[in-house]
């Protein structure tokens, strides 16, 4: 009969606290992970809720990561409240466990990395996680882009286990080599926006980004942006951020932008009013053409954005098609205010506009991408540091925008 103090390191064998860890490479039965259920989406605070769950199983071809610290980002979010659908339904399991930025250690390696020459990776590695999961056997997959592949998933979002736990099973394809220098809150918070801004600055040609080009950047004292301002400034292109106050605009401009615009100034924010009611819309259009003066102040007059910078969406789309340059394009990642996108399709056709999704990274241009990193020629810039406890409230806190400058960061 097991005794009370067998019955405790029974326990303590399965399950370790954050202040704790079992020996290298010795995996637990369970973990602390945040899960959200179906029938929980709403406010992260209601939708984040703590379990005691297994420990994922290791695949042929995964990995499986001591997580030391994790990235704040949208997907969590919109998985959290279940917008625009549950997650759940992705990939039918009664549970998900978000997050899609991770670094950490490697604990366990699949069977078939085993000896294997191309993995060059072993267990007690320093290692990040990318969120970019694919088939690996099709023709994108070998040669083409990954982010094409049909089979392809965002890792937290479109897959059942995150990052939002102790230990998280991944594919080996989804891990780089944590830069020496980085402290693990600063490795845990910057891929999924660093790629994304990477691959909407120079993923689109011939409307990649250049020299001397102009890019009005959306948000820009938030993750995405700030990586996207000093990317703009590294290819000797300028960065006109768009920010909610002076102090975050003024930040920027320390960052690299050539100038910023306090969108608090202008009221043509929302969806395009219907062009017939030509009251309505030329009353919209005249505050639309002072926000593109004040474009304007920064590039000179008459001088449009090449490129625009998007993932604000709804609020922000129809403007942004307005005053992007003539054959310039407008490129954008998601749609934060909402997903119903207007715009004013005489301005697109008649003047040759382009409009373009996009959607992570290739893997070739995640390790392009990240030399920069290494290099320490890009700066990460973190700006609120989280703890596990905290995860929830970092959520509610990017929801009500209350995140100050740069990416967030929860630290294990």
């Amino acid at each position: 009969m097991l005794t009370n103090i067998d019955m405790e390191l029974t326990l303590e064998k399965e399950l370790y606290g954050f202040d704790e860890s079992p020996e290298l490479g010795v995996v637990p039965k369970k973990m602390h992970a945040y899960v959200i259920r179906p029938d929980n989406h709403g406010h992260p605070l209601q939708s984040f809720q703590e379990e005691v769950v297994d420990v994922p199983e290791v695949g042929f071809d995964e990995v499986l990561i001591k997580v030391k610290s994790v990235g704040i980002n949208y997907n969590g979010l919109w998985a959290a409240m279940g917008s625009p659908a549950s997650p759940t339904l992705f990939h039918g399991k009664d549970f998900h466990i978000a997050g899609s930025d991770a670094a950490g250690v490697i604990w366990k390696v699949g069977d078939g990395l085993v000896n294997n020459p191309g993995f060059q990776f072993q267990v007690g590695d320093e290692v990040i996680v990318h969120c970019s999961q694919s088939c690996g056997l099709c023709d994108e997959c070998n040669g083409g882009d990954t982010m094409l592949c049909t089979s392809q998933k965002i890792y937290g979002y479109e897959t059942p286990y995150g990052a939002f736990a102790q230990y998280t099973a991944v594919k080996a394809t989804q891990l780089l080599k944590k830069p020496k220098h980085l402290r693990w809150e600063e490795a845990g918070s910057y891929m999924l926006t660093y790629a994304t801004a990477w691959n909407m600055l120079f993923g689109y040609p011939p409307h990649d980004l250049k020299p001397g080009m102009n890019v009005l950047v959306w948000g820009a004292s938030g993750g995405l942006g700030t990586v996207a301002i000093q990317l703009i400034k590294l290819a000797g292109a300028n960065a006109i951020a768009v920010t909610s106050s002076d102090e975050k605009g003024e930040r920027c401009v320390e960052l690299g932008a050539k100038g910023y615009i306090n969108r608090n100034n202008f009221d043509c924010w929302g969806a395009l009013p219907n062009t017939e009611d030509k009251e309505a819309y030329s009353k919209y259009l005249k505050e639309v053409r002072k926000f593109g003066k004040a474009i304007w102040g920064i590039t000179g007059k008459g001088v449009n954005p090449d490129i625009v910078f998007e993932h604000v969406g709804k609020n922000t789309m129809p403007v942004s098609c307005y005053l992007v340059k003539t054959g310039g394009m407008v490129v954008f990642c998601g749609a934060t205010t909402g997903f119903n996108l207007t715009m004013d399709a005489s301005y697109i056709w008649m003047r040759q506009k382009r409009i373009q999704g996009s959607h992570f990274s290739s893997l070739k241009d995640l390790s392009t991408g990240n030399k920069l990193i290494e290099q320490q020629k890009f700066k990460l810039k973190v700006s609120n540091k989280y703890t596990w406890k905290e995860l929830p409230q970092a959520h509610a806190d990017m929801l009500e925008n209350k995140h100050t400058f740069g990416n967030m960061s929860v630290l294990l």
